[in-house]
């Protein structure tokens, strides 16, 4: 009797992984939903269409993007993470609803640890940007560097919300530097980067994606990049580190998928995107946001997913950074 029992469960178990196995090579039969938890006109909703252009044309089936801002991307996240688990909602998403904001907030609405790591879209840098009369005699890193600290927080820093990249890079500022800033918080990227053009806003810590054209125009002023090493495409910008040493942060925009989408269908998604990721005209048109485009294995995207945690953890907890709920 124990033997047929166990026959049984073997055949219901094979039974299940082949009907996911076929769910998979049908998938998608219908439009795909890609939640994005920020508003339209910035980095993180940029790079997602380029993919769900891709994607669309590959499946044959609309791929469609949903802004739902809020929360420090919370709002959108809560939002995927309790979608139906069949592969027709992902999330698209810089790092905070992934791997900060449980660092932030004492209670989140779903567990950013289940989300199922698919692919890192690209790895945009960030730069210190300003349009401000009051940094108009402001030419160099040191220069920026000199000016906070003869105006010890007097200087608004732009960002888009509490615990996002653009914030935390500004607070690491501060602690590698030994400045101060009063923080403005958006909602987006978009619209600190309009109130930065303006002169409403001194400067921002920003990724150089949505408002790479913006310096290439002369409308706003990048001081200094974070990066290990100038890029050709910012000819005469300096790198902040060789100011401020170890100064070297990037703002990264992923997919993920709910919790317990079946195995086959997130094998399905990841070698689609990465067919994305390794084409050349989708290359093209994320490298024009600045982003720098590789792909990796679903391991190696988790792991990198788990080292980010622990990077952010620590800036935030030597801030003293917290969030009123």
């Amino acid at each position: 009797m124990t033997r047929w029992f166990a026959c049984i469960g073997a055949a219901l178990v094979a039974m299940v992984v082949l009907a996911g196995g076929v769910a998979a090579q049908d998938y998608p039969t219908r439009t795909v939903k890609i939640i994005v938890p920020f508003p339209p006109g910035g980095t993180a909703d940029a790079m997602p269409r380029i993919v769900a252009d891709f994607l669309a044309k590959k499946w044959g089936q609309a791929v469609i993007i949903e802004n739902r801002a809020g929360a420090g991307g919370n709002t959108g996240a809560d939002a995927a993470f309790h979608s139906d688990p069949d592969g027709y909602t992902l999330f698209a998403s810089p790092p905070p609803p992934l791997v900060i904001n449980q660092n932030l907030y004492a209670k989140l609405p779903f567990d950013p640890a289940q989300f199922i790591p698919l692919a890192v879209m690209g790895k945009v840098p960030n730069a210190i940007l300003t349009n401000s009369p009051k940094l108009k005699d402001v030419k160099t890193v040191a220069d920026f560097v000199a000016y906070a600290k003869a105006h010890p927080g007097e200087l608004n820093s732009a960002t888009q919300g509490i615990g996002t990249t653009s914030h935390l890079t500004s607070e690491l500022f501060q602690q590698m530097a030994g400045v101060k800033f009063q923080h403005i918080h958006y909602r987006g990227s978009a619209p600190a980067v309009q109130d930065l053009v303006a002169g409403n806003v001194e400067v921002a810590f920003d990724n150089i994606g949505a408002a790479g054209q913006l310096i290439k125009g002369g409308t706003i002023r990048a001081l200094g990049l974070a990066t290990e090493k100038p890029l050709d495409a910012f000819p005469g910008v300096p790198v902040v580190k060789d100011t401020v040493p170890g100064f070297v942060v990037v703002t990264w925009f992923a997919l993920v998928a709910p919790p317990k989408v079946p195995q086959a269908i997130v094998n399905k998604l990841h070698t689609d995107i990465n067919e994305a990721l390794n084409d050349p005209a989708v290359k093209k048109r994320l490298e024009n946001l600045s982003a720098e485009v590789s792909t990796a294995s679903l391991a190696e995207t988790a792991a990198f997913f788990k080292a980010e945690i622990e990077t952010w953890h620590k800036v935030i907890n030597t801030a003293n950074v917290k969030v009123e709920q």
